[in-house]
């Protein structure tokens, strides 16, 4: 399944809803995309929803990495939200749920923001 994505705000902070396969190609490209044109507009709350992600591999961890770190040293946050069956034990395995703050409920995850 190729990777669906669809932003929406939730008061200050960007929903970045992703469903299909995280993985290297066209797809991951327009992803890399979308969250560059999202700081570049100045956005600095983003929650990135992996609940419908099946699979992600290291072009895809490569995105998340880059946009996190493009956030932190702007004074922004990335958060991750529900990574599930292989997904999570990719980000375990690379260690990326301890470096990036994960939640497994959406309210949760934004009132982190605040």
């Amino acid at each position: 399944m190729n990777l669906q994505t669809s932003i929406r705000k939730s008061g200050d902070v960007t929903v970045v809803e992703l469903e299909g396969r995280a993985t290297i190609g066209a797809d991951n490209d327009r992803l890399a995309e979308e969250l560059r044109h999202l700081l570049d507009v100045g956005t600095r709350k983003i929650l990135v929803n992996l609940r419908g992600v099946t699979q992600i591999d290291s072009s895809g961890i490569s995105t998340l990495v880059r946009t996190f770190v493009a956030l932190v040293h702007s004074g922004g946050s990335l958060k991750l939200l529900a990574p599930g069956g292989r997904v999570r034990q990719v980000l375990s395995t690379t260690r990326l749920l301890g470096a990036i703050p994960t939640f497994e409920d959406e309210a949760g995850a934004l009132e982190s923001f605040r």
